[in-house]
């Protein structure tokens, strides 16, 4: 069984949609950027207005931004990350379940539902660290 690490939006303008669900919701907040990762954008050539992935946090999980340029009919533009101990054995059961694998990354999988909704399996120790 898992536990949903986060939320994620897949988005044109991350930092302007993350403000928008960070001003909605109460408790949340747009993550704070210290200075190793504002410099780690600078060296990119980005800022925290362009960055690509910006994290909104609260009470419950934490949001994701991300952008994706246009709209893919074959993919969902709001997906749950699902943190689990053991993805080998999650992705099994799953299957089992109706699921379908999507492709398998290094720390995580990407699965569709019995109805095509995608959603990941993010290794625990990644959602850990995040």
């Amino acid at each position: 069984m898992g536990a949903i690490q986060e939320i994620v939006f897949d988005c044109d303008k991350p930092a302007k949609l993350a403000q928008f669900w960070a001003e909605m919701l109460d408790g949340y907040a747009v993550r704070d950027y210290d200075e190793a990762e504002i410099a780690r954008l600078a060296a990119l050539g980005l800022t925290p207005e362009t960055d690509p992935t910006v994290m909104v946090d609260g009470p419950g999980p934490s949001i994701c931004f991300q952008n994706v340029e246009g709209r893919r009919y074959d993919n969902n533009r709001v997906h749950f990350d699902i943190a689990v101990s053991d993805r080998g054995n999650e992705v099994e059961r799953l299957k089992a379940a109706g699921a379908e694998i999507v492709r398998v990354l290094p720390t995580y999988t990407v699965m569709r539902d019995p109805e095509g909704n995608q959603f990941c399996l993010v290794d625990q120790r990644q959602a850990m660290a995040a």
